[in-house]
């Protein structure tokens, strides 16, 4: 682990895993915002202790929110939760270098690029995509991963 990589990691674990599920506790409930039926995700980035962004999956804004069509399957332009809040931050002041993404789902294959390019170090997740190749990226990228397990 890099010295860069260690400053986004509290000291003590148990004091982590305190933070961690706590955060993600507010991602699962980000992601009740969504107006998907098939899947519900929720994100947060969190940099320097304080929330900077937040997201959850669904349609552009100004269209319908309805995510998916009468044959049960998502339109192909709904964004994902991750993706919500990578532009969201793109949209502010803020970058979200060093960061920390908690994600209810882990992120697929393309999304997993826009973690690596946000500049984000850290994903905690909680349940895994049915794709791994996002995760093998964001590994091969050296993004440190955490699945969180039910309490």
């Amino acid at each position: 682990m890099s010295i860069a990589q260690n400053a986004i990691v509290h000291a003590d674990p148990a004091k982590q895993e305190r933070y961690d599920r706590a955060y993600m506790k507010m991602a699962l409930e980000w992601a009740k915002l969504s107006h998907c039926t098939r899947k519900k995700v929720g994100a947060l980035i969190v940099k320097d202790g304080m929330i900077i962004s937040d997201g959850y999956n669904g349609t552009p804004t100004g269209f319908p929110n309805d995510c998916e069509g009468t044959d049960g399957m998502t339109h192909w332009f709904v964004l994902h939760a991750e993706a919500n809040a990578i532009l969201k931050v793109a949209k502010s002041t803020n970058d979200a270098r060093g960061a920390t993404l908690y994600l209810t789902h882990s992120p697929c294959k393309e999304c997993s690029k826009l973690v690596l390019q946000s500049g984000i170090k850290r994903l905690v997740f909680l349940d895994a995509y049915k794709d791994p190749a996002g995760l093998d990226l964001l590994k091969n990228g050296g993004v440190l991963i955490s699945k969180l397990e039910p309490e």
